[in-house]
């Protein structure tokens, strides 16, 4: 056996082992979040610290994002984190919804404040403050604002990524002369924005559809969403747009005059992703050898390793490096000879950096290095003059085929089905789809009673509702969710 491929061969494997996802997805979970080196739990109950391999990958899933909200129209602002009690309850609904979560601060410099305030929960209340302020005229419309932030609501149970008390996310708000607008604003969010970017950046398939008036979002008339299956079959929420109707301009007093001079309420939409996303990257993406990143959000895409102490291995390997870095890759090189290389190569693996080029003193005197595709766990020699290409051959067909394997996954987890007798099964270990009208109102509480929920309603051919089509003639998307 060449010396090289005996090195590879004895890295320790054990030592690295995860929990198996199928055996218990929950601590293979947990692990991943922390040998990754992800987040960990903060000092106070359902916090979180991001630690730089997760932020960065935030970072870059911001990025993407952020790069659709303002190709739609949107731009960023900031508001307050602290909200008047006595605007947050200017809206029923919507402060019925959100009082159990609230943080609120009732001293502060060491004396009992004459007004509680709010730390925000979402920001609905205060920007329809200023919207307010902002908009007299329909020239003023349509309004498009986007804000990054982070926002407090209190978590029973939290969970790193997926229910924290503090998270990560953009919330958009906008007004708007009409329903009409509106309601194709919220659309646009939901599919040339959420969906974009969650099916071609993160790979995640998802499936767009409305929520019931169970699970719509507090205070507005009809919620969009994007519902993805983990790798465990469960449901999780990607992202919402919501249609608000008049239910804010109305208490906030938000008019403009229209061409005639006339005064009239804007209509409103709202919209937020968040921190959430990174978890269900780990959660669909991830195999029992850690995270599979698509190379579009890897804080590495490539990384260089040395396989042992070698003038001549570190030479050749910092040239590779820096040829890749050239050809516009995130390069890292690892030449910690003192660290062994099972180690490393490992810690790389649970990181979910894309490709891998190992690099020993055999693989040289053959002119050629071996390459490892993190998404398929596989190994090929290549020559040192194809490197370049062979890696990008990898990483532009790595986000394409996670992206096929989870939906060949989430396919196969989807049954159909007529009656709510028939939900339970599929709906424990994956989707069941089933005409809206055989559940109705009174059925969605004998699901909720068994833990199951309305994920979305749609059509049959998984199209979104037109304008004025009733539930009763679409499919309900029932499972478990996180």
């Amino acid at each position: 056996m060449p010396a090289d491929d005996a090195i590879r061969d004895a890295r320790p494997r054990a030592a690295a082992t995860l929990p198996s996802r199928a055996e218990d997805f929950p601590r293979w979970y947990q692990e991943v979040v922390a040998r990754a080196e992800l987040a960990e739990n903060g000092p106070v109950r359902g916090t979180m610290v991001i630690r730089p391999w997760g932020y960065e990958i935030w970072e870059r899933l911001q990025a993407a994002i952020d790069e659709r909200i303002k190709a739609a129209g949107a731009h960023n602002a900031y508001f307050p984190l602290f909200i008047p009690e006595a605007l947050m309850r200017l809206e029923a609904e919507h402060v019925e919804g959100f009082d159990p979560e609230l943080w609120v601060v009732t001293h502060g410099g060491g004396r009992k404040l004459e007004e509680p305030v709010v730390v925000r929960p979402t920001s609905e209340t205060v920007i329809n403050h200023f919207f307010a302020k902002w908009v007299q005229s329909h020239r003023d419309l349509p309004l498009i604002v986007n804000q990054w932030c982070n926002v407090v609501r209190w978590e029973l149970r939290p969970r790193l990524f997926l229910r924290t008390t503090e998270f990560l996310w953009q919330e958009g708000h906008t007004a708007h002369v009409d329903e009409a607008d509106a309601r194709a604003f919220a659309l646009r969010i939901l599919t040339d924005v959420y969906r974009d970017a969650m099916e071609e950046v993160a790979a995640v398939p998802v499936l767009i559809g409305h929520k019931t008036a169970r699970e719509r979002f507090a205070g507005a008339v009809r919620t969009w969403t994007c519902e993805a299956m983990m790798g465990d079959g469960k449901a999780l929420q990607m992202g919402t747009s919501h249609e608000l109707g008049v239910n804010f301009s109305k208490p906030f007093g938000i008019q403009y005059a229209d061409a005639a001079g006339s005064l009239r309420y804007v209509w409103q939409t709202s919209w937020g992703a968040s921190t959430r996303l990174i978890g269900a990257l780990i959660m669909a993406h991830g195999d029992d050898f850690g995270l599979r990143l698509p190379p579009a959000l890897a804080p590495v895409e490539v990384v260089v390793l040395c396989v042992r102490e070698d003038d001549q291995v570190h030479r050749v390997a910092s040239q590779l490096a820096e040829d890749l870095r050239r050809a516009g890759r995130r390069v890292h090189l690892d030449d910690r000879t003192d660290t062994g290389f099972g180690r490393r190569s490992v810690d790389w693996e649970l990181k979910g950096v894309p490709v891998r080029v190992e690099v020993g003193p055999r693989d040289l005197a053959r002119g050629e290095v071996t390459l490892v595709t993190r998404h398929t766990r596989t190994k090929e020699p290549v020559a040192l003059g194809a490197v370049a290409g062979a890696v990008e051959r990898i990483c532009r067909g790595a986000a394409a085929e996670l992206r096929a394997e989870a939906l060949a996954f989430r396919e196969g987890r989807t049954a159909s089905v007529t009656s709510l007798a028939e939900v339970a099964e599929p709906g424990a270990t994956g989707f069941a789809r089933i005409p809206w009208r055989a559940v109705g109102e009174h059925g969605e509480l004998e699901l909720a009673a068994g833990a199951l929920s309305v994920r979305c309603l749609q059509r049959a051919d998984g199209g979104l509702a037109a304008p004025g089509e009733p539930d009763d003639a679409l499919v309900a998307v029932v499972g478990r969710s996180y």
